[in-house]
């Protein structure tokens, strides 16, 4: 699949989680909208920030609000990525009120998370910002959410890990057992993409020094540090730089703002970090309408 291509399936997979989430909200129509607010009253309303943090999903907020009704307004007062404190307006809207109303809550829902993880991965960033390591997320996201959590984290300064199964072969430790070793499951994989003349990156996942060795003679173009100590990940550091200075080296296992820092100045060049988007704590938002006067 060429590059060109991920940005059409990204962009099917956000309007069809966005179009699905309104669905299974208002199902057949939004009983108290219906029953409480005259048709036809317009309004504008504004999201404001209840917390501090980063805030993320502007643009998927404004998706929203459009695939609701398209006549409706939107006035974005911020950017995602930028930090915001408790009172921030972050976003202004204008329309049908029945219309605002029924989007609301799946618009917050979105931004909510994603700043959440945008906040999270800021703070793991600057953790590591006197090195060159970067953080990166995985694919431990909500289901049907990814590209919105991925997103989120390349808001919050992180880079994106391979999207799914499609764009990395990523070697890992079922597959180095299933096909017999480290040094087998690289060699294969290079022999299945020269084959069929795919252009991709391999990265390979090692457990000890012995496996680190034989992946790094079969010449992957990323090696996964998988589960050492801080200490150790340092000696394979230095063992991996000395032999194959061009191999990229990645950390992962365990990884938290407690050891991060420890982590980046052994001189990886990423580190993977799952809780960015699989223990997500949501930003604070709220929206409020005014009515027209």
């Amino acid at each position: 699949m060429k590059q060109r291509d991920f940005q059409d399936f990204f962009e099917m997979c956000r309007t069809r989680a966005i179009m699905q989430a309104l669905e299974e909200d208002r199902y057949d129509g939004d009983v108290t909208t219906i029953a409480t607010i005259c048709n036809g009253e317009g309004g504008r309303a504004v999201i404001t920030a209840k917390a501090e943090g980063v805030v993320a999903g502007l643009g998927v907020a404004r998706q929203v609000f459009s695939l609701m009704d398209n006549s409706i307004k939107v006035s974005t007062l911020s950017g995602d990525g930028d930090r915001v404190v408790p009172g921030d307006v972050v976003m202004e809207v204008e329309g049908s009120i029945a219309s605002l109303l029924v989007a609301e809550r799946t618009a917050l829902n979105f931004m909510q998370r994603m700043s959440g993880i945008a906040t999270r991965t800021r703070e793991f960033v600057d953790r590591i910002g006197h090195t060159g390591a970067k953080i990166l997320d995985t694919r431990k996201t909500a289901p049907g959410l990814r590209y919105f959590d991925k997103e989120a984290v390349a808001a919050g300064g992180g880079k994106n890990h391979r999207f799914g199964l499609f764009d990395l072969v990523l070697i890992k430790d079922n597959h180095i057992d299933a096909a017999g070793g480290v040094g087998e499951a690289v060699r294969r994989a290079k022999a299945y993409l020269a084959e069929q003349g795919i252009s991709m990156k391999i990265e390979a996942e090692v457990r000890s020094f012995d496996e680190l060795a034989l992946a790094l003679d079969a010449g992957p173009d990323i090696v996964l540090i998988d589960n050492f100590a801080v200490e150790d990940i340092g000696k394979a550091v230095a063992y991996a730089r000395e032999r194959y200075p061009d191999v990229a080296l990645e950390a992962s296992g365990n990884v938290g703002l407690h050891n991060v820092a420890a982590l980046a100045e052994t001189g990886v060049d990423y580190i993977s970090v799952g809780e960015l988007t699989h223990s997500v704590t949501a930003l604070d938002l709220s929206m409020t309408i005014a009515l027209e006067k």
